[in-house]
């Protein structure tokens, strides 16, 4: 017997048939990167739960500066989502009855409940029947299923890592769309790499789209805006996620269009980043360690010709770049690192930066023995090298360095980049140094006017972890076009009732 559609959601699609826009709720928002692409695509953003406090600060100023103050004060809270209650944030956000408040649910939990490098510490609580309070990371999406049960949206999206389609030995995506269909929802997920769709980089995750059966529609995916081939590493990874698709029920898994050479290549670091300000103040012994704040501005180069991608981050509607040009270009001081950065390859990794470094040491060595006339004792030459070498084993770290290659798609960007940089080096030799807060949020697809809150680690932090927002805005776009045609056989079929 078919179920009846319950009346929150029939009054939700009468809503949107009105006019109005599909209200929505983001869980483990984090700065904002989903958000910001729902906001562009015609949504709104009327809440979001994030724990870390500068990451919910960032969420607020970019999307609730328009309130009163006391409601920004309520937006700019940190919240745990195994501590708060549906009821409770819409209380404290005064939204009304929570049945009522939103029509779109979206979030990610925290990538690192199913992350190969936080496997180990997980492999002992992984089938645990109180896995969720011995590592309460592991089964997040447990409390994102309580949202959606006592907010019951229309449609909703989860994010996660490719590693969550075989965590513990089990999928945790069919696991979830299972559960959605026991509360009325059809729900596909897809393994989709954001460089397809306009990002500029490559960046693997899995995508769960629902939609309520009162819909009445089939759950869409967008397709691909670019073209390329994936690198192998990127290939392989792909192929040991999907290779478990098999082993599970595969009614749920929908392959990622991928399209072909018809379409533009890929966005790449050069496009994205090529009109930025050259950063030059390491070179001129301008710069020190310690945090960077946000208190100088960086104006843009007048005559710089922009790409399309980098006319998008300038002219983003609503989040347009400031007049007076930049306040987090901004970069970390790392001052061993700048020869070895200047002569490593491009595309080169951690084995390459070592063995440049070992080159420079050498030739300092030389120098110094033409200038003193004499060998230089082991210990000065110890001394000296450890002073210009990483001294990291360079089997055990092979990617921890990479610099950029302008003709292609950064690597992905991880949380990890709040710590350092290495990951992510400028590809202009002549300014030797790691990309800066702001070439970070242009490689995640962040426009100039969205701003972070917090020194440059906790911005680097918050711009590592979110969605890319332009592929979030094309996820939503999909969505909107199913909940306005929703919407609109609803209308039409209100009207012949009548």
């Amino acid at each position: 017997m078919k179920r009846p559609p319950e009346k929150s959601i029939l009054k939700k699609l009468e809503r949107l048939a009105q006019g109005h826009k599909p209200r929505v709720l983001d869980l483990f928002a984090g700065c904002g990167g989903i958000s910001l692409g729902f906001d562009a695509a015609g949504f709104q953003i009327d809440a979001a739960v994030e724990i870390d406090s500068a990451a919910v600060e960032t969420h607020a100023r970019n999307f609730h500066s328009h309130l009163t103050s006391e409601l920004l004060a309520a937006h700019m809270k940190p919240r745990d989502l195994t501590r708060i209650e549906p009821d409770e944030l819409t209380e404290e956000l005064s939204l009304g009855p929570v049945a009522d408040a939103f029509d779109v649910v979206v979030g990610g939990p925290p990538c690192q409940a199913y992350a190969r490098v936080g496997r180990a510490k997980l492999r002992d609580v992984a089938d645990h029947p109180s896995a969720f309070k011995v590592d309460p990371r592991g089964n997040l999406y447990l409390r994102y299923l309580h949202f959606v049960a006592a907010t019951q949206p229309l449609a909703l999206l989860m994010e996660n890592v490719p590693d969550a389609m075989n965590y513990g030995g089990h999928n945790v995506m069919a696991e979830v769309a299972e559960a959605l269909d026991e509360l009325g929802y059809v729900a596909r997920y897809s393994l989709i790499n954001t460089a397809f769709h306009g990002v500029p980089q490559m960046r693997d995750r899995v995508f769960l789209v629902a939609h309520h059966r009162s819909l009445d529609s089939d759950v869409r995916f967008p397709e691909a805006a670019n073209h390329l081939i994936l690198p192998p590493g990127y290939a392989g990874t792909r192929a040991v996620a999907l290779k478990f698709i098999d082993l599970f029920d595969k009614q749920y898994f929908v392959e990622a269009d991928h399209g072909d050479t018809s379409l533009p290549g890929p966005v790449t670091t050069q496009d994205a980043l090529g009109d930025l300000p050259p950063i030059t103040l390491h070179l001129e012994g301008k710069l020190k360690r310690g945090a960077r704040r946000f208190n100088e501005i960086v104006p843009y180069e007048p005559t710089c010709k922009l790409t399309r991608y980098a006319r998008l981050m300038r002219q983003w509607k609503g989040f347009e770049a400031p007049d007076e040009g930049l306040r987090d270009h901004v970069i970390r001081y790392l001052p061993r690192d700048t020869d070895i950065f200047r002569h490593m390859p491009i595309g080169g990794e951690y084995p390459a930066a070592h063995a440049t470094a070992v080159k420079l040491w050498e030739k300092r060595v030389r120098q110094i023995e033409r200038r003193l006339k004499k060998t230089l004792s082991e210990k000065d030459r110890t001394a000296l090298y450890a002073e210009m070498v990483p001294p990291y084993p360079v089997s055990n770290f092979p990617n921890r360095w990479w610099k950029l290659r302008p003709d292609a798609p950064s690597r992905t960007l991880l949380a990890h980049i709040g710590k350092d940089t290495y990951s992510h080096i400028h590809y202009d030799s002549a300014q030797a140094r790691v990309i800066s807060v702001r070439e970070a949020a242009r490689l995640q697809s962040f426009p100039d006017g969205f701003s972070f809150s917090g020194t440059m680690n906790p911005a680097y932090r918050q711009i590592g972890n979110a969605v890319p927002p332009i592929m979030a805005k094309s996820l939503a776009t999909t969505m909107m076009e199913t909940l306005q045609n929703a919407a609109l056989r609803r209308s039409k079929r209100l009207v012949a009732a009548e």
